[in-house]
């Protein structure tokens, strides 16, 4: 392969927006001689096809994944096992298997024990979205200058070092990490915002009849940010939940008594304690602003800075 192919055949399964996004990007980057694409929706599978943004739409995973030198799970994490399950049995040897998934360490052993031997698994998670979904709301810039970080068991492995070239190609920033570590730093930059952005417009919703339809009419910029939040994929973060709910709970847990504080302070009127905290947390966002993570490119998703090893 020549040029800046990595892969011969990459096979993306799941056709949404980040799936969607992949395919854009390896075409544009040309990492790869052949993407093929697939989803379980036949409608999906139908705008793929009329969006013409790989080479083959394949009509299941099964009849694609033996051509495959990488596929890549672009589904939710609830789907992953079943979606593995569905072609495993057409994987050549020296395939290797990856995700885009926010979970990393209860999926990686659910995916490795389906695969046979031969076939590697690498989880990978490119810190890149937006809140839109479906297949026309990707685009090839998506993973540009974002992080995507990687959980091999041996970082300097070959398919770990070519799926690491695979994502650079992409525009992404490139961190290897142990799976856990993953799930702990995610739960607290991305998993336990997105809950109390579902809780906090749930309580606003209930608000609506008390307030008279005042608070959408003046909603101010905050609550429209924790209202774009809200509106990401149901399904997708209904399975992070499950799949992580030890870490998001060990950070939920530290939250309610940072909140618990916050909220003794008001009720004691104890203004220099509330001072404190908040200076505290603004130079936390002039951190995030000065390491690159915050800009006008649509992106939620996005998940604070990660540092390289």
């Amino acid at each position: 392969m020549a040029g800046n192919k990595i892969f011969g055949t990459v096979l993306i399964v799941g056709g949404g927006l980040i799936g969607s996004s992949l395919a854009r990007a390896c075409k544009a980057a040309k990492v790869s001689d052949t993407v093929i694409m697939t989803d379980s929706d036949a409608g999906v599978r139908a705008r793929l096809q009329d969006l013409a943004i790989c080479d083959e739409v394949a009509g299941s995973a099964l009849e694609a994944a033996g051509k495959a030198d990488l596929i890549i799970l672009a589904v939710p994490p609830g789907a992953m096992g079943e979606a593995v399950s569905g072609f495993a049995q057409n994987l050549r040897p020296a395939t290797l298997v990856s995700d885009v998934g926010s979970v990393k360490a209860s999926i990686g052993a659910k995916i490795t024990s389906l695969l046979p031997e031969g076939v590697d698994f690498i989880g990978g998670h490119p810190i890149a979205g937006t809140e839109q979904s479906g297949p026309d709301a990707g685009f090839a810039d998506l993973f540009k200058n974002r992080w995507c970080i990687l959980t091999p068991d041996d970082e300097m492995s070959p398919p770990a070092q070519n799926l690491k070239r695979f994502w650079q190609a992409l525009g992404s920033e490139v961190a290897f990490m142990d799976s856990e570590q993953h799930d702990l730093v995610l739960a607290t930059t991305s998993h336990l915002p997105h809950l109390i952005a579902y809780a906090l417009v749930g309580t606003a919703m209930d608000m609506e009849t008390v307030t008279q339809g005042e608070v959408v009419k003046y909603s101010a910029a905050g609550f429209r940010d924790f209202t774009r939040i809200a509106a990401s994929s149901p399904i997708m973060w209904r399975d992070i939940f499950l799949e992580n709910r030890e870490a998001v709970l060990e950070v939920l847990g530290r939250y309610i008594e940072d909140l618990t504080a916050l909220k003794k302070s008001i009720r004691w009127g104890d203004g220099e304690a509330l001072l404190s905290e908040f200076t505290k947390t603004r130079n936390i966002r002039t951190q995030i602003v000065d390491a690159g993570q915050d800009s006008a490119a649509p992106n939620f998703g996005r998940d604070g800075q990660i540092e390289t090893k």
